[in-house]
């Protein structure tokens, strides 16, 4: 057994513990309601009954799982048509896009079913290591730096899967979105300041930009799309998919979808089925059961509403525990540059509430309240340019910060109208009104600040002297920033060939599971930006090794 086996062995042993299968919900349900007649119920939709119970919501303690009703059977009398591919994909995003193309290449007659009209993806930046450039040692050490970052909580190997296939892969994904007249350049390195400190040895990227904003990944899966066509790639828009079919044995052998008319369509895969149908976050109930902390965050996808989660659960997959890894930053209010310098922040009353050292990625979680909901302002003088210049990040001018401001007349250029929130005025009660905060609460709290900037000691939060910059010099500047919800990246247990598994750790035949519907990759509370784009370089990079995979089997 190689090494990678045993990780994802040993990982999955871990999870299974506490994950969430069809077993482990029946098992506590039947405990919880008096033995309600839920054993009877297997995996094969297509194939067995659906008893009364199954329609019902079942409770684990307070917990309401009515986001996991097994669907109804669609009898052979409602199918309208049965079409037969190798591979059938069910999302056109970031990770299902590639897949289908990398199918097709591979020799596979590919099926995209897809909710929406177009592709729909987001973000602008995708990472990849260059295997030529970079030195196995540091490859290594950013390893266990993510490892860190997830709170110890990943499957190593697939950590190492992005390590060792992304440049490869976020390289073919940029030479084939070119192909479909996509906007995209490598910028290499330069823009990876996180992995700073990580390792002494080499570590090069490559890293994929559709941009600038708002041109983004969803525009360059448009180009993919366009490129996957001329590959072969059938795409089927309007047409979501509705459950998963499966033989006696359990393998799930195709998708039952329905389109715009109403109707049912079989689309029969002879090799595999591949969900790459995205997160969950416009699901109410199943954010309020594995991850309740973001109730008062607003949504920054739509259409997100778990479907794959319930069918990939269906056919004996299993969900990551509770505590799943949520993404909430704000890169479009003021310069992305900027987020992560140390200002003084306050939130919406005008209070100062946290060590500004903590990354923006981390700070939705000191304002989760519904009168913050995400919602916090930095604020800085006319020296900030001197203040900044041995931060992390990159300062802009002040005439730079114009393209944010929504006062100022000149045009804005790649930031998105709705986010452009930097604001300039001659005295902190001005810019207190500006922000949205009580005048008087913000004043005494900039007043506070500045006396311990003064000192030399940050008595409140214990920020470090070098990270202190007063605010006493007009003109003064506000940036408010949006904490909203981009993506949960936590999902269902798969192995290394992504390969959806049962509550017995054994691989779904058929079944395989991409994006962020793949579980094991993340760990921690938060999405880390130690490496910027790993979000889309993990969707690029498992649609396109996954794609290959099952075209080949």
């Amino acid at each position: 057994m190689s090494k990678e086996s045993r990780e994802i062995d040993q990982y999955t042993a871990n999870v299974l513990q506490n994950g969430l299968s069809r077993r482990s919900f029946l098992t506590r349900a039947a405990i919880g309601t008096g033995g309600l007649a839920f054993a009877g119920l297997t995996g094969s939709v297509s194939a067995s009954p659906v008893s009364t119970q199954a329609q019902e919501y079942a409770q684990i303690g307070h917990a309401t799982l009515e986001f996991m009703p097994k669907p109804r059977a669609i009898p052979d009398s409602e199918i309208a048509s049965t079409q037969t591919f190798d591979v059938v994909v069910v999302g056109a995003g970031a990770s299902g896009v590639p897949a289908a193309l990398s199918a097709a290449e591979n020799g596979a007659k590919v099926a995209v079913l897809q909710k929406q009209a177009i592709p729909v993806a987001q973000g602008n930046t995708g990472s990849g290591l260059d295997l030529k450039k970079s030195d196995k040692a540091g490859i290594e050490a950013l390893v266990n730096r993510l490892m860190a970052d997830n709170a110890h909580r990943s499957h190593p190997a697939l950590l190492r899967s992005w390590a060792y296939n992304s440049g490869e892969a976020v390289s073919w994904v940029i030479d084939r979105a070119k192909q479909g007249g996509a906007s995209v350049v490598d910028q290499g390195t330069k823009p990876q300041h996180g992995i700073k400190g990580i390792t002494e040895y080499p570590l090069e990227f490559v890293t994929s930009y559709f941009g600038p904003k708002p041109y983004t990944a969803g525009d360059g899966m448009r180009a993919l799309a366009k490129t996957a066509e001329k590959a072969g790639v059938k795409f089927f828009f309007n047409t979501p998919a509705n459950q998963l079919i499966q033989d006696e044995s359990g393998k799930v052998i195709g998708v039952i979808a329905q389109n715009r008319d109403g109707k049912y369509h079989k689309f029969m895969a002879k090799k595999g089925v591949i969900l790459a149908a995205g997160d969950y976050q416009n699901n109410k109930a199943m954010c309020d059961f594995f991850i309740p902390d973001l109730k008062n965050f607003e949504r920054k996808q739509m259409d997100r509403t778990g479907d794959g989660f319930a069918m990939a659960y269906w056919a004996g997959g299993v969900i990551e525990p509770a505590g799943h890894t949520k993404m909430l930053h704000d890169f479009d209010a003021g310069p992305a540059a900027m987020c992560d310098m140390p200002f003084l922040v306050v939130n919406r009353k005008g209070e100062r509430f946290v060590n500004e050292a903590v990354e923006m990625s981390l700070m939705n979680n000191y304002l989760r309240s519904e009168a913050d909901q995400g919602c916090y302002s930095q604020v800085f003088d006319s020296d900030y340019m001197e203040q900044a210049k041995n931060w992390p990040g990159k300062a802009y001018t002040p005439e730079e910060l114009k393209n944010y401001m929504p006062e100022d007349p000149s045009e804005k250029k790649g930031v998105f109208p709705s986010q452009i929130n930097t604001f300039v005025a001659n005295t902190l009660e001005e810019l207190a009104v500006k922000l949205g905060c009580d005048p008087k609460t913000f004043v005494k709290n900039v007043n506070r600040y500045n006396e311990l900037c003064k000192s030399g000691r940050d008595e409140d939060f214990g920020k470090a002297p070098s990270k202190m910059a007063p605010v006493l010099k007009a003109p003064f500047y506000g940036i408010h920033r949006r904490m909203r919800l981009s993506a949960i990246t936590s999902g269902v247990l798969v192995n290394e060939n992504h390969q959806a598994l049962d509550a017995d750790g054994k691989p779904i035949g058929g079944l395989f599971i991409v994006g962020n519907m793949g579980g094991g990759f993340y760990g921690g509370v938060d999405y880390p930006l130690t490496v910027f784009g790993l979000s889309l370089g993990r969707c690029y990079t498992f649609g396109y090794l996954t794609g290959k995979y099952v075209a080949k089997l």
